[in-house]
C-alpha cells in the first residue's frame, strides 16, 4: 500500500476499536500523510476533547516524523522547545502516547493513527492493533 484509502483507515478504526477496554470510552482517528483525517470514530461516553487529543497525537507524529511516545520522551529532555512547537502549531502535538505513524513497505509514513480515552499506555496498545492492519496491504 502507498496511500492511505478509506476502506483501509475504515479497517483500521475497527481493529483499535476492538483493541480498547470495554469500560474505558475512546476516541481515534485515522490520517493520511498530508495530515487529512480520512475516518474518525468516537465510542459511546467519550469526552468532548478526545477528538482533539487524538488528532494531536496523530498530527504531532507526521510532523516530527515519529510516534508520539518517542515525541514524549523527547520532550522530557526539552520542555521549553516542544511546548514551543504545541503552541507554533496551534495545538497540533500531544506529548503522550498513542500517535503512531503508518509506513509502508519502504518505511515511508502514509499516515498516522491517534488515540485518546485511556491512559498512554492502552492508547498506543490501540493504535498500534490500527497500524497492524497495514501490513497485510504490503
Amino acid at each position: 500500500m502507498t496511500a492511505m484509502t478509506l476502506a483501509a483507515a475504515q479497517h483500521a478504526l475497527t481493529a483499535v476499536l476492538a483493541a480498547a477496554r470495554a469500560d474505558v470510552p475512546i476516541a481515534a482517528i485515522v490520517l493520511d500523510a498530508g495530515g487529512h483525517p480520512v475516518a474518525f470514530a468516537r465510542q459511546d461516553g467519550a469526552s468532548l476533547f478526545r477528538f482533539d487529543i487524538a488528532r494531536a497525537k496523530a498530527t504531532g507524529a507526521l510532523g516530527m516524523g515519529m510516534d508520539s511516545r518517542q515525541i514524549a520522551e523527547r520532550a522530557q529532555g526539552n520542555p521549553v522547545f516542544f511546548t514551543s512547537v504545541a503552541v507554533a502549531t496551534g495545538g497540533a502535538l500531544a506529548l503522550s502516547a498513542g500517535g503512531v505513524l503508518i509506513r509502508d513497505a519502504a518505511s515511508v509514513p502514509i499516515g498516522a493513527i491517534g488515540v485518546s480515552g485511556d491512559n498512554p499506555d492502552q492508547d498506543e496498545t490501540c493504535a498500534m492493533a490500527g497500524v497492524a492492519t497495514f501490513q497485510g496491504d504490503r
